[in-house]
């Protein structure tokens, strides 16, 4: 369950006759309230309080749209002819909202809709293995602070331009549009019918600093005029993953900018005189520099913590041969930046030349130093401990999302999906990947007085611990000597469980996350959590219990060894495969997508009936006749939920500890030796994983 999209499949999935009502046109929203702009007409604000997810009492939700008409973000130099209506979900605090700070959470991609955070990271519920119903998490942020979901740019998630029904020939892939005279087509389990936005990578943003712009507008209207958000504390943070490695930099540093031109008087278009009270920028495992954090992909494949070898000596020296070499990837990314400096400084994709350079040299970077894990190692891009397919995290909210009730409760107009390949599309034409810019951008936030928080699980390929480390340290700013002086402590997550390890200086901090994947939060729940509040309330991010407010004595400087490579990690068991029908290329095996495409496979709930299925969710699919489909092995992690709202498998290791906030195995470090030579996988997992990865990150 990982966010990216093929020839634009909708999480919809083989869908089973019984489940065709998921696949029909959304119903017009109901109970929606409208609010006019008092600075413009033609600005809206459409939202209705949710009754779903978070269901605290007393605790209030909202979700709804802001809504620009075209023209709206030219004053910024940004030609939008279409509308942008920008999904959003707030969460009031469950403590204290009136004086909890706000952050903002935006998933990467690019094009990935950030309801993947909200129901399988850090948001106030998860979704049932029914996919249907929810239960509450203990570990949402939004026990402390106001939190903002944002699908975004537009076009994302439930994030819409224009509204247009279409086929889906879940088979082939193929998406086609429904003209208003065409008769709605017969549906079967694999030819379904819905609504989307209108997948033009003309109509969104055209890269990271446009997509700012875009924001920046959203911002201005929904801080200054949404009913529901009124607190004493204005502070604001950022907190992202993934591509947001980009997204956090460039937003954070985009509106400071603005907020010193509304200060300096500089900036003084009426309704757009909002300043921005900027607290922290927190980057969650974020691929943000290329050329600095390229160097982690071949060691993270042939000399991480965990001892695992996911690729032989040969193909690793080919990985850094590609590398380095006299017009490898190092190069072309410096050939990218050299002209995009000179002929398009902003990197907004004005020069087609500069386009052309920079995504060639991601192209071949991504193929030559990052693919042959992808290609080779059979195990999977967003944590280097599982083989391919993997279950994790559990992707119930696909199915969720797409549950009329949903739709109803939120009053959304169209049918959601995961990612948009016409987003990631419009990013990678103009090489936004490897632009320069957001190291600098990370600077600029630190020497204003922004705290920057990163974290990385240290069993993600994708945007890998190694490389995240190398970024902390290549961030040019006042205090980088002292940064690089401090050493590295325990983070102590509780009494008597140690997280993970953390440098930190004052307003920056750089964590290594204990057996934690790609979206640490769902890995490490406890620890995550401990991390965001630390950082978002000025304390150590070690403890908790030092301030790191200056002017209160000494800078906090954490002490310990400069490095944390001679602390070693054991993997954990496999978990217990099943596969999603809603996420098959992520989830299902080479056999079970062929059993269903022959039609042959048995699915309830969206879950491929199996032995393994029935043992992980006996109250859900438990009583469907188990087909003849082997079971696979290993241990569960405990991370699928009985119908109940329960957490674990019974037996083996698969619980939830609540004494350390993790998820599956131990998590304490210890010494672990071996590993094995690369192994060639089937075609179609080093084909998923190519596409995975030339899509996102």
């Amino acid at each position: 369950m990982r966010p990216f999209e093929l020839i634009g499949s909708v999480c919809w999935g083989l869908l089973p006759l019984s489940n065709l009502a998921l696949a029909q046109f959304p119903p017009e929203p109901e109970g929606i309230k409208v609010l006019r702009s008092k600075f413009d007409n033609n600005v809206t604000i459409s939202y209705k309080e949710t009754d779903i997810c978070e269901i605290t009492p007393g605790v209030h939700s909202y979700a709804g749209y802001v809504n620009l008409p075209p023209g709206s973000l030219a004053d910024l130099g940004e030609a939008n002819d279409y509308p942008i209506n920008t999904f959003f979900w707030f969460f009031e605090a469950r403590q204290d909202p009136l004086n909890a700070p706000l952050s903002i959470w935006m998933n990467g991609g690019p094009g990935s809709s950030s309801m993947l955070g909200l129901f399988v990271e850090n948001g106030p519920c998860f979704v049932n293995p029914d996919s249907n119903s929810t239960y509450l998490s203990d570990w949402s942020w939004n026990n402390e602070v106001n939190m903002l979901y944002l699908d975004q740019p537009v076009q994302v998630g439930l994030s819409y331009d224009g509204l247009r029904n279409v086929t889906l020939d879940l088979l082939e892939g193929d998406v086609t549009l429904l003209n208003d005279t065409d008769p709605i087509p017969e549906q079967n389990s694999t030819f379904l019918v819905g609504t989307y936005p209108t997948r033009d990578s003309n109509r969104t943003s055209l890269g990271t600093e446009n997509a700012a712009i875009a924001l920046w507008h959203f911002a201005q209207t929904w801080f200054q005029e949404f009913p529901g958000y009124h607190p004493n504390d204005s502070r604001i943070s950022i907190a992202t993953e993934s591509y947001g490695g980009r997204y956090g930099p460039a937003f954070a540093a985009f509106f400071e900018e603005q907020n010193q031109r509304i200060e300096n008087g500089t900036w003084s278009v009426e309704g757009e005189q909002y300043v921005i009270n900027l607290d922290t920028l927190m980057i969650i495992n974020g691929c943000i520099d290329r050329p600095t954090q390229w160097p982690g992909y071949p060691m993270m494949a042939y000399n991480n913590t965990y001892g695992i070898q996911s690729v032989n000596e040969t193909i690793h020296e080919q990985m850094l041969d590609a590398l380095y070499r006299d017009g490898g990837c190092l190069d072309q990314i410096e050939d990218c930046r050299a002209i995009s400096v000179i002929y398009d400084p902003e990197n907004i994709g004005i020069n087609e030349t500069v386009n052309q350079v920079c995504q060639e040299a991601e192209n071949f970077c991504s193929t030559e130093v990052r693919g042959p894990y992808l290609q080779y190692s059979g195990r999977n891009y967003y944590d280097i401990a599982t083989l391919d397919p993997d279950p994790f995290p559990a992707p119930f909210y696909q199915g969720y999302l797409n549950q009329p009730h949903v739709q109803a409760a939120l009053g959304v107009p169209l049918n959601w999906t995961q990612s948009n390949g016409a987003v990631s599309s419009a990013f990678r034409s103009i090489g936004d990947y490897v632009r320069p810019g957001w190291i600098e951008d990370l600077a600029y936030l630190l020497d204003n007085g922004i705290k920057v928080t990163l974290a990385y699980g240290d069993r993600d390929y994708a945007c890998n611990w190694y490389g995240g480390e190398l970024l902390s340290l290549a961030i040019n700013y006042t205090h980088t000597a002292d940064f690089h002086a401090a050493g590295y402590e325990d983070i102590q997550t509780n009494a008597s469980y140690v997280g993970g390890q953390v440098r930190q200086y004052g307003n920056l901090s750089f964590s290594r996350v204990y057996q934690a994947g790609h979206e640490i939060p769902s890995y490490q729940p406890e620890t995550a959590y401990r991390i965001f509040m630390r950082a978002l309330f000025n304390r150590d991010i070690a403890t908790g219990e030092e301030s790191t407010v200056s002017g209160e004595g000494e800078t906090y400087s954490s002490t310990g060894p400069s490095d944390t490579l001679a602390i070693t990690n054991e993997p954990p068991a496999q978990p217990v495969q099943f596969c999603y029908t809603l996420d098959a290329g992520s989830t299902c095996t080479e056999a079970e997508l062929e059993r269903l495409s022959e039609g042959s496979a048995i699915v309830d709930h969206f879950i491929l009936v199996d032995c393994n299925s029935t043992q992980l969710f006996p109250e859900v699919v438990g009583g469907s006749n188990v087909t003849d489909g082997a079971c696979g092995g290993g241990m569960g992690y405990g991370i699928y939920p009985a119908g109940n709202g329960t957490s674990g498998l019974s037996g083996g290791n698969g619980t939830v500890s609540p004494g350390n906030g993790t998820v599956g195995p131990s998590a304490t470090p210890s010494s672990y030796t071996g590993g094995a030579a690369a192994v060639q996988v089937p075609l179609w997992v080093a084909l998923w994983g190519v596409v995975v990865a030339v899509l996102f990150q």
